[in-house]
């Protein structure tokens, strides 16, 4: 596949979106999957137009989630603007994941045999530019506690297995960070609440936790929503509403446990 060139304008973003950029809250809230947006250049990389509204494309939900959550807390923010298909922007660069062939049954032509060169653009072009901004923002906010929260979802249904969880809370070996989540979710008896589901965070298949928040030796947690509980603003509202609540515990945001 012969390397697109960025022409700017509406096909050709940023590649992130960031909100509260000089905010000192102590969240630090990513969502890495917030787009389904593919350059036309790319002719869709050969999937399907109803593809891109899939899970495969983006977390569906998530960044309004994102958005309504750094709007209650006031916290910085930083989205990604393309496609997970195009880069994904929480798998380490290059792994099979990081520009799959195949997501989920769904075969993605316009990521086959891709050469150095066209590798080389997604991740300077993309890639490379989404991470650094948010390493910027925790280096300049050096000795003050950071909490790293990143947003996700997942489908209620995986190649024909139901998941019954309304959340996961996902931690890199940071089990007390993540229990807050755990014990503030577990309020509500309706809601089923698990750890370290539908995946588990590891470190060659996922990128933000263990980098931002792992290696800097920040507390860190993975928050996945099932994304038919957040197609509606409704949904999204009582999302961001039950998040706030536990993040703006001061327990939680002024002495969190590592």
């Amino acid at each position: 596949m012969a390397r697109a060139e960025p022409e700017g304008g509406a096909d050709w973003p940023a590649p992130l979106e960031v909100l509260n950029p000089d905010s000192n809250h102590p969240v630090v809230l990513i969502c890495e999957h917030a787009a389904n947006h593919i350059p036309t250049s790319y002719g869709r990389l050969g999937v399907a137009p109803d593809d891109l509204e899939r899970h495969i494309a983006y977390d569906i939900g998530a960044a309004a989630v994102t958005r309504a959550l750094a709007q209650r807390l006031g916290a910085p923010a930083f989205l990604g603007t393309y496609s997970r298909l195009l880069v994904d922007l929480n798998r380490p660069f290059g792994v099979p994941t990081s520009m799959p062939v195949l997501s989920e049954a769904t075969r993605i032509p316009g990521n086959e045999a891709l050469d150095d060169t066209e590798l080389a653009f997604r991740r300077r072009t993309i890639f490379d530019p989404f991470h650094d901004a948010i390493a910027a923002l925790l280096d300049r906010r050096a000795g003050q506690r950071s909490l790293i929260v990143t947003i996700h979802s997942f489908t209620p249904v995986f190649l024909g297995v139901a998941r019954p969880w309304h959340v996961g809370i996902l931690h890199d070996h940071q089990p007390a960070f993540a229990r807050h989540f755990l014990a503030g979710l577990a309020a509500d008896p309706a809601l089923v609440v698990g750890e370290n589901v539908p995946y588990v965070i590891e470190r060659d298949s996922d990128y933000a936790i263990p980098v931002h928040a792992s290696d800097r030796g920040l507390p860190g947690a993975l928050i996945e929503i099932r994304n038919d509980l957040i197609r509606t603003s409704e949904g999204v509202d009582a999302w961001a509403a039950r998040l706030a609540t536990i993040l703006d515990d001061l327990s939680l945001t002024r002495r969190p446990a590592a």
